[in-house]
């Protein structure tokens, strides 16, 4: 079992996601969608920096030649100091009433995000794929809230969380094409108030599941469809997870206080807080940009 969370520095997000550990900077990048923030944390000084972007953003990783790319509202960017954020594409320039949400590199350096609607229209979204050459494919249509990606320690399986379905599903992955096949569900959740949201993948290839609405960690057996671990959070938004440290021993968890009514928010006071957690596994490396 692990041990218990804990809460690092001052910052409630509105919508915090998109945990990812730079291992060769030491660092955990994570955003604040609707308040347009990139949030980079220095675990070992405590500070935290912030970039304000001009739109709301579902994701940001990190870029081998340098700076991010970014998943936006309207589209893919990149970023650097210097010229800040750089407009790439936006393959759903016809759906101004979506969104990117959740985003994350494969081994190969390819960056796959999703998109919602904004209304909450069901299947509007999509996942797209953004190949090292800066082109952009439509991977996986009729999504309702693209949330949580990850892969097997293999990279032989991709695993992709559409909230709405309340359900992980699985793709055989071709690391080498970024080509997918033979979907199946390998997580199904039991009905309740909560939603798979972000997740990750640790070196035993397990599944860790973040709850929005639950209040909750998970962690899964994809082989079986079998529940192993519970953690559970002083806060019921839980938005997403990743592993960092040195180690990749420490299960960073981002959470959000947008949806919570004033009584809930005094009773949360932590929400929107980002937290840690010591546990007795360790998780796979993230990837950057090959761009």
């Amino acid at each position: 079992m692990a041990g218990v969370p804990e809460t690092i520095g001052d910052i409630r997000a509105d919508l915090g996601e998109g945990p990812t550990w730079e291992a060769s900077k030491r660092v955990l990048h994570w955003v604040d969608i609707p308040s347009r923030k990139l949030y980079t944390l220095d675990p070992g000084t405590g500070i935290h920096k912030q970039i304000l972007l001009n739109g709301m953003i579902g994701a940001a990783v990190p870029r081998r030649s340098g700076g991010f790319v970014l998943a936006m509202q309207d589209g893919f960017y990149t970023y650097e100091d210097t010229a800040g954020a750089v407009k790439l594409l936006d393959p759903e320039e016809h759906l101004p009433g979506n969104r990117f949400n959740d985003g994350k590199c494969d081994a190969a350096g390819r960056f796959w995000a999703g998109t919602l609607s904004m209304s909450g229209e069901k299947g509007a979204g999509s996942l797209y794929c953004l190949d090292t050459d800066l082109r952009v494919r439509k991977a996986v249509d009729q999504v309702s809230i693209a949330n949580g990606l990850g892969w097997s320690p293999d990279n032989k399986v991709m695993y992709f969380i559409d909230s709405a379905a309340r359900q992980v599903t699985a793709y055989d992955y071709d690391l080498a094409r970024g080509s997918l096949s033979n979907r199946r569900t390998v997580v199904a959740l039991p009905e309740g108030n909560d939603l798979p949201d972000g997740m990750t993948v640790d070196a035993e290839g397990m599944i860790w599941i973040a709850h929005w609405g639950g209040g909750q960690v998970t962690r899964w057996n994809p082989r079986e469809g079998t529940l192993l671990e519970r953690i559970t959070l002083p806060v019921s938004l839980v938005t997403s997870c990743t592993f960092g440290g040195d180690r990749l021993d420490e299960l960073y968890i981002t959470s959000a206080k947008a949806d919570l009514s004033d009584k809930e928010r005094e009773e949360q006071p932590l929400a929107g807080g980002l937290f840690r957690l010591k546990t007795r596994t360790t998780g796979l490396p993230a990837y950057p940009f090959g761009g």
